[in-house]
């Protein structure tokens, strides 16, 4: 492995001179960094999903960027530098990793999970679930308020549990559905469908995130192939049947 100090150290010195001369980093804040770096942390997103090695370099490298802006903004207010942000992570992990920097045994990474959260309690925490972020998206929420409760002990024993969770809550639904039942009922009984399916996901090792993006991305490519071969045909979508709709749909599932 290459030595790693000298890109660092060139990353900040080109930090320090383009918050010193070019008028659009000048201007930046912290506010006016939050929503871009949002938006770079969904593209660092989508290239691991696409298992692209050349975005996912390029979009560390972006959230990198916005870290060390970030740091450089706080060091302006005398607040902290990013020497302060290092060290206080890596105090963190020596923390949270008894079993590695002490005395601590652990038999599974299920345990290193509970000592994880443990010890975030001891750190101040009132709640397991303080850790979630509000503004995170809400299957990736629900996802993460499971996994954190698993860590302290509450969950169901066997994926057939929860299966049989899932089909009480379809149940559920569907009765209310059927009953036309006022929206706001109805609404909360489908979110009852989505968070016991998530949790089910959970117990087969599948990232319902990941695994709802691929769908998407498989949906975008047919729907595409259906409008370039309609396109081909002289056809309009608004203007065909579903049963024509069908048919390009169908050769699209073949490539």
């Amino acid at each position: 492995m290459t030595d790693q100090q000298p890109s660092f150290d060139r990353l900040l010195k080109i930090m320090d001179e383009l918050r010193a001369k070019c008028p659009w980093d000048m201007k930046q804040t912290l506010q006016s960094l939050r929503h871009l770096t949002i938006e770079e942390t969904y593209e660092l997103a989508d290239s691991i999903l696409e298992e692209d090695m050349d975005g996912i370099k390029k979009e560390l490298g972006d959230i990198l960027l916005h870290i060390v802006f970030y740091a450089k903004i706080a060091s302006e207010k005398k607040a902290f530098d990013i020497n302060d942000v290092i060290n206080s992570l890596c105090e963190k992990l020596i923390y949270r990793h008894p079993h590695i920097y002490g005395n601590v045994k652990v038999a599974d990474e299920e345990e290193v999970k509970r000592n994880w959260e443990k010890l975030k309690l001891k750190e101040g925490n009132k709640s397991v679930l303080d850790g979630v972020p509000v503004a995170l998206p809400a299957m990736v929420k629900a996802s993460r308020m499971q996994e954190k409760a698993r860590g302290v002990g509450f969950d169901w024993e066997k994926p057939e549990q929860v299966w049989e969770k899932v089909e009480e809550e379809i149940a559920e639904f569907k009765y209310e559905a059927d009953n036309k039942s006022p929206h706001k009922k109805l609404e909360g009984e489908f979110g009852d469908v989505l968070f016991s399916l998530i949790n089910y996901a959970r117990f087969l090792n599948i990232n319902p995130e990941d695994a709802l993006e691929r769908t998407n991305k498989k949906f975008i490519k047919r729907f595409q192939y259906l409008e370039k071969e309609a396109t081909k045909a002289g056809k309009k979508l608004d203007e065909m049947t579903l049963a024509e709709m069908d048919i390009y749909w169908n050769k699209a599932k073949e490539l």
